[in-house]
């Protein structure tokens, strides 16, 4: 039976969806509600005392940055912990979260090992009590949260090659004078793949990468970083949703993944609207 509540703050219900299951297969004494924004967050923190808030940064309405602010004015909230989920790593946002009163801060993409290392250090002995209480053990990872990694990570069999194309992925200018690609670095929990652009929408990005680097597994978390401006850069966060050979044969040097994003943050999609204009134009 469950004796805690968390809260589950992020505008994009596929991140949501990732951090309530991490939560309820390795601590099943916490119970989870979610909600899509800071706004609503305030609204269900306003009626029920939450244990544990777990938070975006970037949501439409209210930020995460902004509910944390709030949060540490409520006596009832001045000592709840806060851990902010983010694709904002630089150290202006870390110490701005600080400042805000944050009790530990996890880098988007995060590994479900990651999250449960953050609960455990921030909720400490009120968590392993009830653990204790309810018979289970804090002592290694619990075979549901095994299984939950690996369903998060696993590789699928790729989807039928595209056909070769003649010229490189990474395409010099053209006769038109079209610019090369944009490049994209695309995050992922324990490593970075470096890649060009190959098509864009507001749904998905189809980037193209070197082989010799470490790729990930079909429903991995990402997030996209893409420059839709000089020195602006939109932080996107998605899944893969498709790995597949450019070439059809076994040793070619390229492959294709595609993202599928997750925001729902209208700031977001402007920024992504301006980039695909100007990806689309060459300009």
């Amino acid at each position: 039976m469950a004796t805690l509540k968390a809260l589950v703050v992020d505008d994009a219900s596929f991140v949501r969806d990732l951090v309530k299951r991490t939560v309820r297969q390795r601590f099943p004494v916490i119970e989870t509600t979610d909600a899509q924004n800071g706004r609503r967050a305030q609204s269900l923190m306003s009626r029920t005392v939450f244990d544990l808030i777990l938070c975006d940064w970037e949501m439409p309405e209210m930020s995460g940055l902004e509910l944390l602010q709030w949060m540490r004015q409520q006596p009832q909230y001045e000592k709840v912990p806060f851990i902010m989920i983010t694709s904002r790593g630089d150290k202006d946002h870390v110490v701005e979260a600080v400042k805000g009163g944050v009790s530990e801060y996890l880098g988007k993409p995060f590994s479900p090992e990651g999250l449960s290392n953050k609960i455990i250090k921030v909720m400490g002995r009120r968590l392993k009590d009830a653990m204790d209480r309810s018979g289970k053990s804090m002592g290694g990872p619990a075979e549901a949260f095994r299984e939950s990694a690996t369903l998060l990570t696993q590789k699928r069999e790729p989807a039928s090659p595209e056909p070769a194309r003649p010229g490189r992925p990474a395409a010099a200018p053209s006769a038109s004078g079209r610019p090369a690609m944009s490049v994209a670095s695309v995050r992922f929990s324990d490593s970075t793949l470096r890649s060009v652009v190959k098509d864009i929408n507001l749904t998905e990005v189809r980037v193209i990468a070197k082989r010799d680097q470490q790729f990930p597994g079909i429903l991995d978390q990402a997030v996209v970083d893409i420059e839709v401006a000089e020195g602006q850069v939109a932080r996107l966060n998605g899944y893969v949703h498709q790995l597949q050979a450019v070439e059809k044969r076994q040793d070619t040097d390229f492959v294709s993944v595609t993202i599928r994003f997750v925001d729902e943050d209208p700031q977001k999609l402007e920024d992504l609207s301006r980039f695909i204009a100007r990806f689309r134009s060459g300009g």
